[in-house]
């Protein structure tokens, strides 16, 4: 099962993250998980919402450069050593990720990951009773 990631190009200037946050707010979009990974011109703001086409057509009307992909997100337990076990599987089948970010709340945790083959990951963690999980799923953790 893939998600939709919402991605937004800012600069780094003051404001700007505040600026498309709002815009999401002011749509009645969720945000269920986050990531900003930037330099020192620009950030890319990775987000889980519950809603991401809406997210990215509003971004776009606002003038910000907005971006739609597939990602994975597993659930795994709240623990030492789960997240660990869960990427091991993709290792072993010599499966690169792109980047990632967790996030855990109570005793489960998910990791939402991007990867260069996206159809081989995702059958190495059905084969492996790994709990994918939806967009929507991500907000009852």
């Amino acid at each position: 099962m893939l998600i939709k990631q919402l991605s937004i190009f800012l600069e780094n200037k003051s404001g700007r993250l505040s600026e498309a946050l709002s815009t999401l707010g002011d749509e009645n979009i969720n945000i269920k998980a986050l990531t900003i990974a930037d330099t020192a011109e620009f950030g890319i703001v990775r987000m889980i919402v519950s809603d991401p086409q809406r997210g990215f057509s509003k971004l776009r009307e606002k003038g910000f450069s907005a971006n739609l992909v597939d990602v994975i997100s597993i659930a795994t337990p709240s623990e030492c050593g789960s997240f660990a076990n869960a990427l091991k599987i993709l290792s072993d089948e010599n499966i690169s990720i792109e980047y990632i970010y967790a996030f855990s709340v109570a005793d489960k945790a998910a990791i939402v990951l991007r990867t260069e083959d996206t159809g081989k990951a995702l059958e190495a963690i059905q084969r492996n009773n790994l709990e994918l999980l939806g967009g929507n799923e991500m907000s009852v953790l």
